[in-house]
């Protein structure tokens, strides 16, 4: 005779056929509100799955929904995402991804702020475009030794016409001074933009003593930013080739250049420096004192196939290789002093 059921065992839905477990209803739950069973839903205990009651129960009771069974749990590492209404997967960084992404997020600042420290130990520029380098060079005209600036001898190799071998010997330094009477009117209104902190002259002459020639540096008072607009202003308007803007030479009584003047000049160079504040410039001549009807600027001096006194003289290759020379040496001087501690 069949076991009485109990009078709490819940009914069985009249709209599913009765679950395959052998009539003991372990697949069978009780519904929210039922007597000892307030409240949400809870899994059945037992071995036997969910049934499709409880699974309609879990998604809200809605009706005429498929059959849906469930598989394995997806323990790969992705993570979804919503996208039009649609759910998706996307990758989960794993730990070694996740650690190189750190690496390189660490990376990436260590570049930046790497770049940062070597501009301010380099004394590369900020805003205003000065850099140390730039501002010890313009104290070196009161720091550092003459023979320094300007050596008793310079030996110019390659420096003479078709490459010959150059040698000139300093014959005179003049007094450090201003600018006032070092250039003709029409040079210093040119120079004025970036104004003359002090002017160091000194006037060599060559092995065979026959030509002279005065080579100038005028440290100026003007930044990084200033001097570049002044050389761009020289090489846009051509002024480094005009006669009329002719640097001065400077003549010392008792020496080969005494009778170096402003009527003996034959040939110039003049070159605006942006990375220290200097102007260096050369004029040569011939130690005769002979007078130059056609002077000449060096580059056009330089060219093989020049004919006027100056070029057929070298004394274009005499000005630019003795002003390259003393300007290759200032270089080197500023930059060993912007490497000292302060």
């Amino acid at each position: 005779m069949p076991e009485a059921r109990s009078d709490t065992a819940p009914p069985r839905r009249a709209d599913r056929p009765a679950d395959q477990d052998g009539g003991t209803g372990a697949g069978l739950r009780m519904r929210p509100g039922d007597p000892g069973h307030p409240g949400a839903w809870q899994p059945p205990s037992g071995p036997s799955r969910r049934s499709a009651d409880a699974l309609d129960d879990a998604l809200g009771g809605s009706s005429g929904r498929p059959y849906v069974t469930f598989a394995e749990p997806d323990t790969s590492p992705w993570t979804p995402a919503e996208s039009d209404g649609d759910v998706r997967r996307r990758p989960r960084p794993t730990g070694a991804r996740a650690a190189a992404m750190a690496a390189c997020v660490v990376l990436g600042f260590g570049l930046i702020g790497g770049a940062a420290a070597g501009s301010w130990l380099t004394g590369d520029s900020g805003p205003d475009g000065t850099r140390v380098g730039f501002a010890a060079a313009g104290a070196l005209w009161h720091g550092v030794p003459v023979d320094e600036l300007f050596p008793p001898t310079v030996q110019g190799e390659g420096a003479g016409p078709g490459g010959t071998d150059r040698t000139w010997t300093r014959v005179a330094v003049a007094p450090d001074s201003d600018c006032a009477d070092a250039f003709d009117p029409l040079l210093r209104q040119a120079l004025a933009p970036v104004g003359c902190l002090r002017l160091l002259r000194a006037t060599y002459t060559d092995a065979t003593r026959s030509n002279v020639t005065t080579v100038g540096l005028m440290f100026t008072k003007a930044d990084a930013t200033g001097m570049a607009t002044l050389k761009t202003h020289f090489a846009r308007d051509g002024l480094d080739r005009r006669t009329d803007l002719m640097p001065r030479p400077y003549a010392a009584e008792g020496t080969v250049a005494a009778g170096f003047g402003d009527d003996q000049r034959a040939s110039w160079t003049i070159s605006v420096l942006t990375d220290v504040p200097v102007v260096v410039y050369a004029v040569s001549g011939f130690a005769d004192g002979r007078t130059v009807t056609e002077p000449q600027p060096a580059d056009d001096a330089m060219r093989s196939d020049a004919t006027t006194a100056p070029a057929q003289a070298g004394l274009g290759h005499e000005a630019q290789g003795l002003a390259d020379r003393i300007e290759r040496g200032l270089r080197r001087t500023a930059a060993s002093a912007s490497e000292q501690p302060s």
